[in-house]
């Protein structure tokens, strides 16, 4: 069935996200500078995290599979901007209460309802991304809402939480994290789940990013903003999506597990009339048959020391080569499990051999000794017994899941859309109450003071700068979620130039130029000022913005910049002289086109007056003369 076949209210699509917006202040619970590092740490730290349990005495089932992984973390560390609270060598400071009010301020415009008093909580993870084992959490403001195509959607959490750290590498026994990213303050927004199709999700979360941005307080750049996506159909599973950072792919997403779950059920209810009962762990080895193979991947796990162990699945032939999603088959999902919890490089299966160098007659040898029937998969894993044997146990348990249909999970979303394994969903049992952190009392004066201090709306603030400015609905759209758009302003209101020209100049030229590598954060506010006085007084021709803004960024004045490139404005007089000069110079085109030759006559005219001549102004003047030459 293609994407385009599917009728997603009729399958029961339910779909909610998560919205993490990292904010532009200190850290959340230490005065660290919320900055991403390049340069190599001066510091390591290593640790192993293990799960605890909850005030009820549960262990949460997702921290449990982590530990189950046996990873130790490499904790890279900046002494100069990570402090002792980052490696959990000290407790949390005060909450930082710029961040709160950022968060207040993003409910209130969201019309949710702020809390009487913050609790900061703490989540369990560790997959290593927090060197305590959780994150601190806390809710800032419930019962949210906002309209997309006519359709309220709710808004029924919005929460202040600090940033996990940066993973940077990691192989089957180590996971590197750099600690520059933990801390930062990061403000979640939670819908319901009121989407029943793949476009919608999207469209809020660009409209919610709209309306982050309009704080002018929040990150900005790839990987500040994240989205979580989730997802279930009738019959199927809620799966939380994690890590969407581009607004381009959630729907792409969407589509795609929708795919993925709608296959997993028919992958049910064929297991169903084969009358499958299930993957005993009966695991065999079978690494005689391989003692001469062409297979490279089985020679080298045997000359390290390895063996080739086999696990039967009854009734499972055929499955494992089913795809769920463009490129992943059901064969894929059981080897995210084996490389997860037995961190082996993969697996092989009956349905793709014999191939990858295995014969033919080393499957029928398996197959035999393994008592595999024509409906019978068999699962192959070449490693060291003890990490094989933790693989296709992990296999067999993902094969169980099968017969009940599609297993409830937290999966990574990937570059292309599709999605993998990380971890089983989490339980209610992860979270407890912080005990280093009092309560904070939000009071109605806070509120009233934050009120009143809201910035525009996105769509209100399109709206003025079409009507007021006179801007193009694009560059509109554009400046309205720019951090450039207060600066816009004041240019215009204090140099009187064209305002298409100052939005221009910020949203296009000067993303050009630094696409470029000129440094343009050189290029000060008082530099602007200048130079678009001297275009509002007419001294300089707006074509000679950008060469001017070029030199600018190197330290040079609007005058010494003007002088260095000979952009002094032509007089009048000089420009009529010569417009008329290249008339005459090319009198035989004019001659045989007519007003048809002003058009190349501009080309020539343009790059001999280069910025010292208003464009317009050269337009008017060649066709007047034009004219003039034809009615003589």
């Amino acid at each position: 069935m293609g994407k385009t076949d599917i009728d997603y209210r009729g399958i029961g699509l339910r779909v909610g996200f998560e919205i993490h917006q990292e904010l532009e202040t200190s850290k959340l619970f230490c005065s660290c500078p919320s900055r991403l590092r390049d340069d190599v740490p001066r510091l390591q730290v290593r640790r192993r995290l293990r799960p605890t349990q909850s005030e009820l005495g549960e262990v949460d089932r997702a921290a449990l599979a982590e530990a189950i992984k046996g990873k130790a973390f490499n904790y890279q560390v900046y002494p100069d901007t990570v402090c002792l609270v980052e490696l959990d060598e000290e407790p949390p400071h005060p909450v930082n209460e710029e961040a709160l009010d950022i968060a207040l301020e993003v409910a209130l415009l969201l019309e949710a309802s702020p809390v009487d008093e913050v609790h900061v909580m703490r989540k369990i993870v560790i997959d290593g991304s927090n060197t305590c084992g959780f994150q601190r959490t806390m809710l800032v403001a419930t019962d949210g809402s906002l309209m997309i195509d006519g359709r309220k959607i709710d808004i029924p959490t919005i929460c202040l939480e600090e940033d996990a750290a940066r993973k940077v590498g990691e192989n089957g026994e180590v996971v590197e994290y750099r600690l520059d990213r933990l801390g930062i303050p990061l403000i979640e927004i939670a819908t319901g789940p009121d989407f029943t199709d793949p476009e919608n999700p999207a469209k809020a979360a660009l409209y919610i990013g709209q309306l982050l941005r309009a704080t002018g307080r929040v990150k900005r750049g790839l990987g500040t903003i994240r989205q979580d996506i989730n997802i279930s159909i009738a019959g199927g599973a809620r799966q939380e999506i994690k890590g969407v950072q581009e607004l381009g792919l959630i729907t792409t997403v969407i589509e795609r597990e929708v795919q993925r779950q709608l296959a997993l059920l028919e992958i049910r209810e064929e297991l169903k009339r084969r009358g499958a009962r299930g993957a005993e762990k009966r695991i065999v080895e079978v690494t005689e048959f391989f003692s001469k193979t062409g297979s490279k991947l089985i020679q080298r796990a045997l000359a390290a020391g390895g063996s080739v162990l086999a696990l039967k699945l009854e009734k499972f032939a055929g499955l494992l080569g089913r795809e769920l999603q463009p490129g992943r088959r059901f064969g894929t999902e059981l080897s995210d499990r084996a490389k997860t919890y037995g961190k082996v490089g993969g697996i092989f299966h009956t349905d793709e051999l014999p191939g990858y160098g295995i014969s033919a007659e080393e499957v029928a040898q398996v197959r035999q000794k393994l008592g595999a029937g024509e409906l019978d998969a068999v699962v192959l894993v070449a490693e060291r017994r003890e990490k094989a044997v933790a693989a296709l146990e992990a296999v067999a348990d993902r094969a169980n899941e099968a017969l009940a249909g599609v297993p409830e999970e937290t999966r990574r979303a990937l570059e292309d859309g599709n999605t993998e394994f990380m971890r089983p969903l989490p339980g209610a049992s992860r979270m407890y109450p912080e005990t280093d952190i009092p309560p904070i009392p939000i009071t109605r004066t806070r509120i009233k003071k934050i009120r009143g201090q809201l910035p525009e709306l996105p769509e209100r603030t399109r709206g003025r700068l079409v009507e007021k400015y006179r801007l193009s609905q694009n560059l509109a759209e554009r400046l309205s979620l720019s951090e450039n758009l207060s600066l816009f302003e004041e240019l215009v209101a204090e140099t009187n130039a064209d305002p298409t020209l100052v939005a221009a100049t910020l949203e296009e030229t000067l993303v050009s130029l630094r696409r470029e590598g000129i440094k343009v954060e050189g290029i000060t506010k008082e530099l602007l000022l200048e130079m678009f006085r001297w275009v509002a007084d007419g001294k300089l021709a707006k074509e000679a913005v950008p060469e001017v803004l070029r030199l600018a960024a190197q330290g040079l004045g609007v005058p010494e910049a003007v002088e260095r490139l000979g952009l002094s404005r032509l007089s009048p007089e000089e420009l009529e002289r010569l417009v008329a000069a290249t008339v005459a110079e090319n009198r035989k085109l004019v001659q045989e086109r007519g007003m048809n030759a002003v058009d190349p006559l501009m080309g020539l005219l343009m790059a001999k007056v280069r910025g010292r001549a208003d464009g317009r102004l050269v337009h008017e003047l060649l066709r007047k003369e034009i004219e003039n030459f034809l009615n003589t």
